[in-house]
C-alpha cells in the first residue's frame, strides 16, 4: 500500500497541470486543493426549458438551482469499470491539505454561478430560472471521487444546510466510519450506490484499492438502516448489461439489509472514460431497466412508483409518501 500511494502521489504531481486543463475542457472547475464543480447537463437543459433531472421528477429538486460538486476529486477506493471518470490515478486514502467546508461551499457556488453567465444572454434561456440559478438551493455531493473520504464531511453538510440549501450525498459505501460520523449532521438525502450483487462481481468489476471493502459495504448498508429516522435513504443500482446487471434476487437480499425509503434502478451510460472500458452494448435501454426493476421488486416488498425515460431510471418504494417531492 505504501508503494502504491507513493506512486500515485508522484503521478498526481506530474500530471497536475495537464490534468487540470483536461478537466476544465470537460467542464470541471477546480476548487481549492481537492474539490470541483461541474454544471450538470440537466441544470443547463432546465434553464433552457428543455427538461429536468429525474431528481426533480422524483423528489422535487430544482434542476436549475442545483450545484453538482465533489470535495474529494482525486480520492476514491474503487476503480469501477463503468465509471465515466478518468480513474487511472485515483488515490484510495486522503493525503495533503484539507480545505475548510465554508471555503468549499462558497467557492463552489461562485464557480457554478460564473459558469452559468453565458445563459444570461442566451435567447433560449428562461430568464426567471436563470435569475433563480444565481442562488443555488441544492448541493449534489457526488460528481467524482468518494465524498466520504473528505475528513470534514459532517461539517461540510452542516455548512450547506446553514446556507439554506439541501444536500444529496452519494457514497459507494466503502467508508462506513464516515457514515457513523454524519449521524449528527446527516444530509437531506443519503445515497449508497450498490455496485454489485455479490463479492465476486464486485472484485472483478470495481477493482477495489484496499482490502475488505465488500465487508465495509455490508456494514454501510446496516448503518443506513439506522439512519432512516434521520434522513431520506436511497439505494441506487447503476447497471451495465453483462457486467453487474445480474442476479436481481441477490441485489434484493442486500437491499433488505439497508431497508431504504427509495430504490433507484438506473442504466449505465456509455459516456466519458467508460467508453474505453465497456462497449455501447453494455448500456441498457429503458425497457430493460424497467424489466430488471420489476424482477427486483418481485424479491422485495417494493413496487414501481415512477420513472424517467431520458435518464433510464425507475423508482421503487414500499409505498408512495406525501412528502416524496420536497418543497423548497
Amino acid at each position: 500500500m505504501e508503494t502504491h500511494l507513493k506512486t500515485n502521489i508522484s503521478l498526481l504531481a506530474m500530471i497536475n497541470d495537464a490534468k487540470k486543463k483536461d478537466l476544465e475542457k470537460q467542464g470541471y472547475r477546480i476548487i481549492g486543493n481537492h474539490s470541483a464543480i461541474k454544471v450538470c447537463l440537466w441544470c443547463k437543459k432546465s434553464i433552457r426549458d428543455e427538461g429536468t433531472c429525474y431528481k426533480q421528477k422524483f423528489y422535487g429538486i430544482n434542476s436549475h438551482r442545483c450545484v453538482q460538486m465533489t470535495p474529494s476529486l482525486p480520492f476514491c477506493t474503487l476503480r469501477c469499470c463503468w465509471c465515466w471518470r478518468d480513474i487511472e490515478h485515483t488515490i484510495p486514502k486522503w493525503i495533503g491539505p484539507i480545505d475548510s467546508p465554508k471555503k468549499i461551499v462558497d467557492e463552489c457556488i461562485k464557480a457554478h454561478v460564473k459558469f452559468l453567465q453565458g445563459f444570461g444572454g442566451n435567447v433560449k434561456s428562461d430568464k426567471k430560472k436563470y435569475s433563480e440559478a444565481q442562488k443555488p438551493l441544492h448541493f449534489a455531493i457526488s460528481l467524482a471521487g468518494e465524498p466520504t473520504l473528505y475528513p470534514k464531511l459532517p461539517e461540510l453538510i452542516k455548512e450547506i444546510h446553514a446556507q439554506g440549501m439541501s444536500s444529496f450525498l452519494v457514497t459507494n459505501g466503502t467508508n462506513p466510519e464516515m457514515l457513523e460520523k454524519i449521524k449528527t449532521n446527516p444530509p437531506t438525502q443519503l445515497y449508497i450506490t450498490l455496485p454489485a450483487p455479490n463479492e465476486l462481481i464486485f472484485m472483478k468489476m470495481c477493482s477495489p484499492l484496499i482490502k475488505g471493502l465488500w465487508q465495509n459495504i455490508i456494514q454501510s448498508l446496516k448503518l443506513m438502516k439506522g439512519l432512516k429516522d434521520k434522513t431520506r435513504t436511497t439505494i441506487r443500482l447503476t447497471l451495465a448489461k453483462d457486467v453487474n446487471m445480474l442476479h436481481p434476487e441477490q441485489y434484493a437480499e442486500l437491499i433488505k439489509i439497508a431497508d431504504p425509503l427509495f430504490v433507484e434502478v438506473k442504466a449505465y451510460m456509455h459516456v466519458g472514460y467508460s467508453k474505453k472500458r465497456l462497449e455501447i452494448g453494455n448500456m441498457p435501454i429503458h425497457s430493460e431497466i424497467k424489466e430488471f426493476a420489476n424482477q427486483l421488486a418481485k424479491h422485495l416488498d417494493y413496487k414501481y412508483i415512477d420513472e424517467q425515460i431520458p435518464s433510464r431510471v425507475v423508482l421503487l418504494m414500499k409505498k408512495d409518501v406525501k412528502d416524496r417531492k420536497m418543497e423548497f
